[in-house]
């Protein structure tokens, strides 16, 4: 999935930008690890690749939507610190030029974060064990893109939560759809990255 085509203009600006840092705070709720792990095996035990046991056909499919709409929560919240971050940049371009340079919109940043991720940003991710951080941050956002707050699981239809990453693909790219905007030049931006109990540390020791 892209988020962005070669149609896309790139914004022309003078000079370098230290862009605010991302602060992300932790991926999992304390069940989550717990109902995830259930929410896999489960998933192969439908698909008998493992024995289900005694477990009944209700009780697998119960404790793979418990799963999944727990990586939607923790997708959701994740989408609340990008987003946040967003509108930092935004704020952060805005008092540094003035005003906002032509073409760059929310979707700019969102672009840049996805596909023109930092080296020293993705080498992070990695080390934290994410992988997969294109596709965490894209759906992030979808999910933040219709969702006030992060909707109770009554609230959903059971097919929405077994295939909310789906969705979450669609909304993504109707997000990004939803305004013309420019490119940011990677060579022109910057920023780091820290979990929330990371700055908070870095944060006490300038106090200190």
């Amino acid at each position: 999935m892209k988020a962005h085509t070669t149609d896309e203009p790139t914004a022309i600006l003078n000079g370098s930008y230290n862009l605010p840092p991302l602060i992300l705070h932790p991926f999992a709720e304390p069940t989550g690890p717990q109902k995830l792990t259930q929410s896999s095996r489960a998933s192969l035990m439908i698909q008998g690749l493992l024995p289900s046991g005694h477990a009944t056909s209700g009780e697998l499919q119960r404790a793979l939507l418990d799963g999944r709409y727990s990586e939607l929560r923790m997708l959701y919240y994740v989408g609340k610190d990008l987003q946040r971050w967003i509108d930092q940049c935004i704020e952060f371009l805005q008092r540094s030029e003035g005003t906002l340079p032509e073409g760059i919109q929310a979707q700019s940043f969102a672009a840049f974060l996805i596909e023109d991720t930092p080296a020293n940003v993705s080498e992070k991710l990695k080390r934290w064990g994410v992988n997969d951080y294109k596709s965490i941050f894209s759906r992030s956002l979808g999910l933040n893109a219709i969702f006030a707050q992060a909707p109770p699981p009554d609230l959903l239809s059971e097919d929405f939560i077994r295939s909310y990453f789906r969705f979450a693909d669609h909304m993504f790219l109707a997000y990004q759809g939803q305004a013309s905007y420019s490119r940011l030049n990677p060579s022109q931006f910057q920023f780091d990255l820290y979990s929330s109990g990371e700055y908070s540390r870095m944060l006490e020791r300038s106090w200190e």
